[in-house]
């Protein structure tokens, strides 16, 4: 079978109707405009940078007794290691939960009952968030019967946060004020399952659970008079930002699993 050749000449152009729409032209320009914002746009290790500058600052000023630099620095954290794990594609919830502790912070640098009422329930929203986020490695556990209680990991886990939740929580029902009582039982039942259930994304997650658990559990030892260590402050808001952060970097790392057989195994 034999082709024709085709025309070596160009054939004539159709003329462009008036006011025709160039799609060439806007596909480029929407491209170019895409290439721009790509370089301009801050890079994950940018914004992880600017939050581990923020919190050394502020850690740092927590040491020095820098009031001003306290106030100044601690509304910086959340959102900026929200920031970052926005550019890394994380879920929503993720994003929720680091913004409800962003309202937590905030609110509870007013000092009064009210306000930190008030950061506490913002804690507590963040929390179901984490929550509803670890839904999906949840569903994926298979719980041994109980005669395999010693050699499951997870049950053993489980058991060991609510042991620690309610003999934590006898401990501090009589120096907590009366009004303060039932909200800290229920938010520190909240917490405990969060912190137990991250570690249902493995091991950097579930360390930052129990980060974020120490931290709260230091607050609520100043709440009902326990002796607190030097540099009180300091030590609270080192295992919180460490928390909050391994909590992050271990649902990024997590996610992939979702993608794989059950049974396979997760980091």
């Amino acid at each position: 079978m034999k082709f024709r050749s085709l025309p070596t000449h160009p054939l004539p152009a159709r003329p462009a109707r008036l006011g025709a729409p160039r799609l060439g032209a806007d596909r480029g320009q929407a491209v170019v405009g895409r290439v721009a914002w790509a370089d301009i746009a801050p890079r994950p290790p940018v914004l992880l940078r600017a939050f581990a500058a923020a919190g050394a600052v502020h850690l740092l000023a927590l040491l020095l007794d820098l009031h001003w630099l306290d106030l100044l620095t601690k509304p910086l954290l959340m959102p900026l290691l929200a920031a970052w794990a926005a550019a890394r594609r994380a879920p929503r919830a993720l994003i929720a939960a680091l913004l409800c502790g962003w309202a937590g912070d905030v609110l509870l640098q007013g000092g009064a009952t009210v306000p930190f009422l008030a950061g506490m329930a913002a804690f507590a929203a963040g929390h179901v968030c984490y929550l509803l986020l670890f839904r999906p490695w949840l569903s994926r556990l298979r719980f041994s019967p109980p005669r395999l209680l010693l050699t499951d990991p997870a049950p053993r886990i489980a058991l060991g946060y609510a042991v620690a939740w309610a003999a934590l929580l006898v401990a501090l029902w009589p120096g907590l004020d009366a009004g303060l009582r039932v909200p800290v039982g229920a938010y520190s039942l909240l917490l405990a399952a969060m912190a137990c259930c991250a570690g249902a994304l493995g091991r950097v997650a579930g360390a930052g659970g129990a980060l974020f658990l120490l931290s709260d559990t230091l607050i609520a030892g100043d709440l009902a008079g326990w002796p607190q260590p030097p540099a009180a402050s300091f030590w609270v808001m080192l295992t919180y930002i460490g928390g909050q952060f391994l909590l992050v970097e271990g649902v990024l790392r997590a996610q992939h699993t979702l993608h794989q057989p059950r049974g396979a195994a997760t980091s």
